[in-house]
């Protein structure tokens, strides 16, 4: 026969923790999948740095009108006292610096650069966050229903993504905006041309996200939480709303991140090209047209603008990496 187990009253009144012999309290502690994301995060320094320039691009591009008026910054006041007019050059060194314009001014008009910088960035940043999010909505439904629901649904938007994809998309911008220019749906000016731009860019941007969505949904259908909500009874909405899309989050989340630069881009060649946002009104793009025919004799006017769209792709860019690194669970 087994003797029988006696328990001491040390043992029975032992914590759990001081079981284990050199280990204090609080110093086994668990972590979510945010908290462990955010430590990945954390120690890639240059995501990091990336992270901290896109913040400050925000928030220039949400206070743009606010430090406009507190600095007494007018993009479209002209200078023509700062320009030679027959060298059509601005006067002094480097783009006519100065303490009053420290980024120089306009060869043409004198205009301050750092205003119009500051205002094109709000621009820039409205219509690629727009048109990524529009992209995102019609991509993710989309690619999800694609994914779960397979068959005859999946042959149908498949195809359609691949018709999407075959369109020549920058020859097609160029005539939608073009030919919209005039005014429609009760809107013209800027507010048309920005709600035009963000319909073009993120209407024909969305079989990349939807190609994404799909393929993560096609995988995931198959794992035990999805089997365990069928067998609750739960039908189809709810395992796409409520089981699917949360558990996708983060490759759109790494998606959008490295999408926006890419429509950053989009609205800059589009500006550049004369169909997108449209003089006085500044912008990245329609500053590069203007610097075409005086970049010889002002190649600062040229290099401003340049390095904004540079600065701000390449911190996008950096950032999704990071993210993309950090929430993802087979990283070390």
């Amino acid at each position: 026969m087994t003797a029988p187990i006696e328990t001491t009253a040390s043992q029975a009144g032992a914590q759990p923790e001081a079981i284990l012999s050199g280990v204090k309290k609080g110093q086994i502690e668990g972590r979510s999948l945010g908290q462990i994301a955010w430590l990945r995060f954390r120690r890639d320094k240059v995501a990091v740095a990336g992270g901290i320039v896109v913040i400050l691009l925000v928030l220039l591009a949400v206070l743009a009108k606010p430090i406009e008026s507190i600095f007494g910054l007018d993009p479209n006041a002209f200078h023509q006292d700062l320009v030679d007019p027959v060298l059509l050059a601005p006067k002094g060194a480097w783009g006519g610096m100065s303490w009053e314009h420290p980024l120089g001014v306009d060869p043409q008009f004198g205009r301050d650069l750092l205003a119009r910088v500051i205002e094109g960035s709000w621009v820039s940043l409205l219509v690629a966050t727009g048109a990524t999010i529009l992209s995102n909505v019609i991509g993710t439904v989309l690619g999800v229903i694609a994914g779960y629901y397979g068959g005859w649904v999946d042959s149908l938007i498949s195809r359609m993504m691949d018709t999407f994809l075959a369109f020549p998309l920058l020859l097609f911008a160029i005539s939608i905006s073009a030919s919209l220019q005039d005014g429609a749906f009760g809107l013209d000016g800027l507010p048309l041309r920005i709600c035009v731009l963000i319909f073009v860019i993120g209407f024909f941007n969305w079989p990349y996200m939807g190609r994404i969505v799909r393929g993560q949904t096609l995988s995931l259908r198959e794992r035990e939480f999805v089997e365990a909500a069928r067998s609750l009874g739960a039908r189809g909405p709810f395992i796409l709303f409520r089981e699917l899309l949360p558990n996708l989050v983060a490759p759109i989340l790494v998606y959008s991140t490295l999408l926006i630069p890419t429509n950053i881009i989009f609205e800059a060649a589009l500006s550049f090209l004369g169909v997108g946002i449209a003089p006085p009104q500044s912008s990245w793009g329609g500053m590069l047209t203007s610097a075409i025919d005086l970049y010889e004799a002002d190649p600062q006017y040229m290099i401003v603008p340049g390095l904004a769209i540079f600065v701000t792709v390449l911190a996008f860019n950096l950032l999704g990496d990071g993210l993309r690194d950090a929430l993802d669970p087979r990283s070390k």
